[in-house]
C-alpha cells in the first residue's frame, strides 16, 4: 500500500465500470485511491486487482481525499442524477480551491453545466466527461470526452489521455469545451448509436425476410460487410451475435431473444434537445421511438391483424439484392452521423462551447461503441472545412452516398411493398431528398399559419415580412 497524500488520482464507485476506469489508470503506471460506499466492493477490487498496479484503499470519502495529491482529482463513477448529486454533496467539503471533480457517469448535460457553476462558486473545478467504450473500454481504453475548464484538462488530460484509447499513436481524449461540452458530445454520440443499431437491425430484417436466410448465413455477410466501407465496432460483433447458437435450444442465438429494446434515456435526450436547437435528427429519433414501439406490447398485440395488402418476397438476384442493402445501409448511417455533427454544431454556437467536429470524430475512432472506419473520412472533411455546414454535402461524403442512392431508394421501396417497418432507413432517405430538394412545401405550411394565426411570411419576390387579411379583403400588408 501507498502513503496517503501520494495518489495521482481517485475513483468512488466502484461498479464495473468503476471498477475497469480504476484499474485502467492503475494499469497505466498511475497510484489510484479507490472508494465505494459499499466497502467490500472496494476490498474485492483491491483483493482481486491489487498486483496490476498501486491502489490505495479508501473506506470512507475523507479517507479518499486525504490520499490524493493536489490539486485533488477524484472520478465519480456512479448513476447519474440523484446518486451523482449525493456523492457531490459528501465530497465538496472535504475538498480545496483548485480541486476537480469528475463526473465520468452518462449525466445529462444541463445537469452537468449546473454542478460545474455550483462547484466554480466555491473555487473547484467540475469536468463533465464522457466515457464510452463500455466495461471492455473502461478497462482497455475507451473514448474519453471531457469537457470543463481549460486549467482543469492542462492537470487532467495528460492521465485521461493516457488511458484512451489510441489510434495511430493518437489519443482517443481531446478537450470538448467548457459547462457541459463534454457530457452533451457523449449524448449525441449515444444518439448515434441508436440510430445506427437501428438501422444495422433493418438490414438484418430485410434480409432475412427477403431472403429467407438463417442468422448464420446472415452472420457471414455482415463479417464480408466488416471487411469494406462499412467496418466498424457494431457490424463486428453484429456478425458474432448472429452467428452464436443458443447453448439451452440448439436455435439461432438471436431467435430466442425477445423483440423488445430497452433504452435507458440518452437517445430520449439527444432527440429532445435537437427539437430545443431545432435540428433534425431524423435517424436518432426514429430510432428512439422503435425501441418504445419494440416493448409497447399491448399496442403490438392490438395491431397485430390489421390489414397489409403487402406482396410475397421474390427476390431473383440474392446478390444484388444484398449488395442493394449494404449501400442503403451505408448511405443511411452517413445521414445519421451527419445529422448528429449538425446537432453538435448547434449546442457548440447555442452555448459558446467552440467544439471542433474534426476533433470529437478522431477521438470516435478507437474506444467508443460507434468505432467505425468512416470516421476518418469524417474527420478529413471537418479538416477540410472546420465550418461544414452539412457533412453530407463533402466532396468524398457526396460521391459515396450519390453512389448508393438508387439503391436506397429500391431498398425503401421494396420494403413498403413488402410490409416490412425500416423508420431509419425511410426518414434519412427523406432527409436526404429533403437537404437536397430546391424547394419543399413548406410555403404551404407558412401560408396556413398566416391564415389561421397572422404568424406573417417572407416572399420569394422581394425582401420584407407580409401578413394577408384572410378574414377581410385578403389584401397584402408589410408586417
Amino acid at each position: 500500500m501507498t502513503a496517503a497524500g501520494t495518489a495521482q488520482i481517485g475513483v468512488t464507485g466502484l461498479a464495473v465500470m468503476g471498477r475497469n476506469l480504476a484499474r485502467n489508470f492503475a494499469q497505466n503506471g498511475y497510484t489510484v485511491a479507490v472508494h465505494n460506499r459499499s466497502v467490500g466492493r472496494m476490498e474485492s477490487l483491491v483483493a482481486e486487482h491489487g498486483d496490476e498496479g498501486s491502489f490505495v484503499p479508501a473506506r470512507t470519502m475523507a479517507d479518499l481525499v486525504a490520499a490524493l495529491e493536489r490539486p485533488r482529482k477524484v472520478v465519480i463513477m456512479v448513476k447519474a442524477g440523484a446518486a451523482t448529486d449525493a456523492v457531490i454533496d459528501e465530497l465538496v467539503p472535504l475538498l480545496e480551491p483548485g480541486d476537480i471533480v469528475v463526473d465520468a457517469g452518462n449525466a445529462h448535460f444541463p445537469d452537468t453545466v449546473r454542478r460545474e457553476a455550483a462547484l466554480a462558486a466555491l473555487g473547484l473545478h467540475f469536468v463533465g466527461t464522457g466515457v464510452s467504450g463500455g466495461e471492455e473500454g473502461a478497462l482497455n481504453g475507451p473514448s474519453i470526452m471531457p469537457g470543463g475548464t481549460v486549467e482543469a484538462y492542462a492537470s487532467l488530460g495528460p492521465i485521461l489521455e493516457r488511458i484512451a484509447a489510441q489510434v495511430d499513436g493518437s489519443p482517443c481524449c481531446t478537450h470538448v469545451g467548457p459547462g457541459g461540452a463534454g457530457h452533451f458530445v457523449k449524448m449525441v454520440h449515444n444518439g448515434i448509436e441508436y440510430a445506427d443499431m437501428q438501422l444495422i437491425a433493418e438490414a438484418y430484417d430485410l434480409l432475412r425476410q427477403g431472403l429467407g436466410a438463417s442468422a448464420g448465413e446472415l452472420a457471414e455477410v455482415f463479417a464480408e460487410w466488416n471487411t469494406g466501407d462499412l467496418e466498424s465496432f457494431l457490424i463486428e460483433i453484429t456478425a458474432e451475435v448472429l452467428a452464436h447458437t443458443d447453448a439451452a435450444t440448439g436455435s439461432a442465438f438471436v431467435d430466442v431473444v425477445m423483440d423488445a429494446a430497452e433504452q435507458k434515456g440518452t437517445g430520449r435526450w439527444t432527440v429532445q434537445s435537437a427539437l430545443d436547437l431545432g435540428v433534425p435528427v431524423t435517424g436518432i429519433a426514429e430510432a428512439t421511438f422503435a425501441r418504445a414501439l419494440s416493448g409497447s406490447a399491448a399496442q403490438r398485440a392490438a395491431g397485430r391483424e390489421l390489414p397489409a395488402h403487402t406482396t410475397p418476397w421474390a427476390v431473383a438476384d440474392r446478390a444484388a439484392f444484398v449488395e442493394d442493402v449494404r449501400r442503403a445501409l451505408y448511405a443511411s448511417k452517413v445521414v445519421a452521423y451527419s445529422q448528429g455533427f449538425e446537432q453538435i454544431a448547434a449546442a457548440s454556437a447555442e452555448f459558446g462551447w467552440d467544439i471542433d467536429r474534426g476533433a470529437m470524430a478522431r477521438i470516435w475512432r478507437g474506444g467508443c461503441i460507434i468505432r467505425a472506419r468512416f470516421l476518418d473520412r469524417i474527420t478529413q472533411a471537418y479538416e477540410r472545412d472546420g465550418a461544414l455546414p452539412l457533412l453530407l454535402a463533402d466532396p468524398y461524403f457526396a460521391a459515396a452516398v450519390g453512389e448508393g442512392v438508387a439503391a436506397w431508394r429500391r431498398v425503401v421501396a421494396a420494403a413498403a411493398t413488402h410490409g416490412v417497418p425500416v423508420p431509419a432507413f425511410a426518414s434519412s432517405l427523406a432527409y436526404y431528398d429533403g437537404v437536397r430538394a430546391a424547394g419543399l412545401p413548406a410555403n404551404l405550411i407558412q401560408a396556413q399559419r398566416d391564415y389561421f394565426g397572422a404568424h406573417t411570411y417572407r416572399r420569394t419576390d422581394r425582401p420584407g415580412t407580409f401578413h394577408t387579411d384572410w378574414s377581410g379583403d385578403r389584401t397584402e400588408t408589410e408586417a
